[in-house]
């Protein structure tokens, strides 16, 4: 049995490679100057900090042969899958589908909306595209990770207390047995990131788990993969 040191107790990995790594939305709109998450008045820098542990997870993974999903927000170029609900919200200076420096925000295929370089996807690497916050509404997410028999789920990206946590979310309604990384994901509100962390641990892991990278390599380190 291997297992990683996290809060509220230890989470067992599986030893049947029935483990994927999840990166949620760690794209140009959010993490670069001139994206979405700057026009809305943020500190894009806050979720860059993240960067080289997530690419530390994501190299062992990779040396693991174990899966790894990307997500990506975004909307179709008419817009038709973003209701105006989504897109009127909010007063900032550039709204979804408007063109900003990096081509029009939030919509598939522009600049900005691509995966960051230092993060960019290998061949075999699923990239789940989504128009709304969790990784499941409107994807085939739960068809992939049923088809590939995968129960065990760990949840990074970007931001902390709304893609992350509604993706961990609607997967512990999924049956799947979740572990948020804490310093793999980041939000532009400091405070938000702590409440969230405390939400799914809380009442004996209601929705999940949460643990430091540090203990997720060191565990992932001594696995051994049934297979592989």
């Amino acid at each position: 049995m291997v297992s990683i040191s996290a809060q509220p107790y230890s989470y067992e990995l599986p030893l049947n490679g029935a483990l994927a790594l999840i990166i949620i939305d760690m794209q140009r709109d959010f993490l670069e100057a001139g994206g979405f998450g700057d026009a809305l008045g943020n500190d894009v820098t806050r979720l860059q900090a993240i960067v080289p542990t997530l690419k530390q997870l994501l190299e062992a993974f990779r040396a693991k042969q174990l899966p790894i999903f990307h997500t990506i927000e975004c909307h179709q170029p008419d817009l038709s899958d973003c209701p105006p609900s989504k897109r009127n919200r909010g007063q900032s200076a550039l709204k979804i589908g408007d063109t900003g420096p990096m081509g029009r925000i939030l919509v598939f295929g522009e600049p900005g909306n691509g995966i960051i370089p230092e993060l960019e996807p290998l061949p075999g690497e699923t990239v789940i595209t989504k128009p709304g916050k969790g990784a499941f509404y409107q994807t085939n997410l739960e068809a992939l990770l049923h088809k590939q028999g995968i129960t065990h789920l760990l949840i990074t990206g970007v931001t902390t207390e709304v893609c992350v946590q509604t993706t961990m979310r609607e997967a512990n309604d999924r049956g799947f047995e979740c572990l948020m990384v804490e310093d793999a994901t980041e939000s532009y509100f400091p405070e938000f990131k702590q409440s969230t962390l405390a939400m799914m641990t809380a009442q004996g892991g209601i929705i999940g788990w949460t643990a430091p990278a540090a203990n997720v390599l060191q565990a992932l380190e001594v696995l051994r993969v049934v297979g592989c």
